[in-house]
């Protein structure tokens, strides 16, 4: 189980669960068309919006595994919501989880999506006690890519046209990391 004590703050985030409030700020990206072209889903009107936050806001807590938590990154100096967060826990016997982020492109190149994404890690390694978390992303979105490689994350496969998505075969990358090997960079001097 895990039930976070919200807030949880990094240097520049405060990460929390979603609420209502939420609606314009998680609506100005989850809008752009740019922000959804790697994702299972299109750019999202207003209600669409307000639907995927509902389901977010449930989504506070891992009480089993097969759940996703789901949290809102937002500026702590100014409180405008950025990212939109997930964990998954796969499975409480392997202790797998999964990691995912989608940020507001107005926010992208400042190192925020990672900075987040290491706070999943380390709930996910630390709290949870996972022993493996992996990412995916659309091998054509190299930003995604790139965070889970700052992080440390390796790609372990690169799955070509396994699945179709808006009317085409997409390729995908899967990149994983494990509990010692996220422990040995949190090591002073690593």
């Amino acid at each position: 189980m895990l039930k976070p004590d919200y807030p949880l703050r990094t240097e520049r985030l405060i990460i929390r669960p979603f609420n209502l409030g939420d609606l314009y700020d998680l609506h100005a990206f989850h809008s752009l068309p740019e922000v959804a072209r790697y994702l299972y889903w299109e750019a999202r009107d207003l209600d669409q919006t307000r639907q995927a936050l509902e389901d977010k806001i449930l989504r506070s807590a891992l009480y089993d595994e097969g759940q996703a938590l789901s949290l809102a990154a937002e500026l702590a100096d100014s409180g405008v919501l950025v990212g939109d967060l997930t964990l998954f826990w796969h499975s409480r016997t392997h202790r797998h989880g999964e990691i995912g982020f989608v940020f507001n492109p107005a926010y992208h190149g400042r190192g925020l999506a990672t900075e987040a994404a290491r706070e999943l890690l380390r709930l996910g390694f630390e709290e949870l006690g996972l022993h493996r978390v992996t990412g995916r992303c659309d091998a054509r979105n190299i930003r995604s890519a790139r965070v889970m490689e700052r992080l440390g994350m390796r790609r372990e496969a690169h799955f070509v046209e396994n699945e179709f998505v808006k009317g085409e075969w997409t390729d995908e990358y899967v990149y994983a990391i494990l509990r010692r090997e996220w422990l040995r960079q949190r090591e002073p001097g690593a």
